[in-house]
């Protein structure tokens, strides 16, 4: 009798084991089982989206998903790297988690991005939400929108291109219509004009194309009367992408310009009382406020950070940093020029963004990471291993976002493909 009734036992565990849907985590109300997984890092999720249907459908809530993006947007300190390689000829995709635990944190990990087939050259226009926008750097032509840890992607309209043109590129959020926006500045100059060769070429004209996610159309705003400086998607801030200006003819000194994702205008924002912005090298959000950063004499770097939008009395001064050439690299490597694409136009120091303990993690010429702690003035390294030789360093929300848009269904990329980095 003891016989039978333990084979029953095991027969009815078997059974439940091998039941998707009575999992633990499945008699768990679903409140608490969204809590738990809300706080975990994205690798986590992206190992718990393997075990069986059922937790693969769990994560596929939209609670879940608006839940997680919400926490992640929150918790900046412990930031998501997305590190895009060019070099030597072939693009890839890697990450680093500052969320995980302390054995996989430092650890990089290789993206297999799913169009590299159809778009094997691209550059990373910006991130936003989870998401990234990259753009095909070989013919300018395609843009896509995808997350890496899910694998969806999207293969965005075509828009209208001009025979010889320079695009400065935005993407960002509206938190107020909840749409997503690509922005195409685009400069460019008639056809049959010529230009001295031994000069940089000259756009004279300039179109401004808008695309909200989801429609299946590109939208012109007409001309702008400012001239930007083409670098990846200016940094997004109470609703608006922040861009440095060109100086010009009729507008010498260079500007802090902006475009608002609400009303589709460029205005000009206070800038900082650094001594202009000739040797701004970057425009970042720190702690969701606009910053810059300005490279000064004897390599020091300042950063300014305006503590209230809109507001020049608020540009303050945070962090003054002097000089370090992080252990292990040599003044002058040898690097063909020609084939990097990703080149940040003489920049040595790039900001990322400041980490859970108040340092601010910082980028050395395209090929190390180094943290600075402004309360004793110290460096320090980030090894990063198994990390490229040459990397641009995008800091990036890990998420299960995606667009919901009614295409969506069709769409090339899906959750049912399997995970995307290894």
């Amino acid at each position: 009798m003891d016989l039978d009734s333990e084979k029953h036992s095991k027969r009815r565990k078997t059974k439940v084991e091998d039941d998707p849907q009575t999992t633990g985590m499945e008699l768990l109300p679903r409140e608490i089982a969204h809590d738990i997984l809300s706080r975990l890092p994205i690798t986590s999720l992206v190992q718990f989206k393997c075990v069986c249907r059922a937790w693969r459908a769990l994560l596929q809530d939209p609670q879940l998903v608006n839940l997680y993006l919400t926490f992640s947007t929150l918790v900046t300190d412990q930031p998501c790297l997305i590190l895009h390689c060019d070099f030597p000829i072939r693009n890839n995709l890697y990450f680093v988690d500052f969320a995980a635990h302390e054995e996989e944190k430092e650890k990089v990990k290789t993206i297999r991005a799913p169009f590299s087939s159809v778009m094997p050259e691209f550059e990373v226009v910006g991130s936003c939400n989870g998401l990234l926008c990259l753009s095909d750097s070989l013919y300018n032509d395609s843009l896509f929108i995808y997350n890496p840890f899910t694998g969806r992607y999207k293969e965005l309209p075509k828009s209208f291109q001009y025979p010889d043109q320079e695009v400065v590129f935005g993407f960002g959020f509206n938190a107020k219509t909840k749409e997503y926006k690509v922005i195409r500045i685009v400069y460019y100059r008639n056809r049959h004009g010529g230009y001295p060769r031994s000069r940089r070429p000259i756009y004279s004209l300039s179109e401004v194309q808008v695309l909200t996610l989801g429609c299946p159309e590109w939208r012109s705003l007409g001309k702008v009367s400012y001239r930007l400086v083409r670098r990846a998607s200016g940094a997004l801030v109470n609703g608006r992408l922040h861009w440095i200006s060109r100086p010009c003819r009729n507008k010498p000194a260079r500007r802090l310009v902006s475009f608002d994702l609400t009303d589709e205008q460029f205005r000009e924002v206070p800038k900082p009382d650094c001594g202009g912005l000739n040797r701004c090298t970057d425009l970042v959000a720190l702690r969701g406020c606009l910053s810059a950063a300005v490279y000064c004499n004897y390599r020091r770097l300042e950063i300014w950070v305006m503590k209230e939008y809109n507001v020049k009395g608020s540009w303050v001064k945070e962090y003054n940093i002097g000089p370090y050439l992080p252990k292990g690299l040599k003044q002058k490597p040898v690097r063909p020029p020609k084939i990097w694409k990703n080149d940040s136009s003489g920049r040595v120091v790039g900001a990322l963004c400041v980490l859970k303990n108040g340092e601010i993690l910082l980028e050395y010429k395209n090929r190390a990471l180094f943290s600075y702690d402004p309360e004793n003035g110290k460096f320090k390294d980030v090894e990063l291993k198994g990390a490229p030789n040459w990397f641009q360093t995008v800091v990036h929300v890990g998420s299960l976002n995606w667009i919901d848009t009614p295409s969506d269904a069709d769409n090339q990329g899906s959750d049912s493909a399997s995970p995307c980095v290894s």
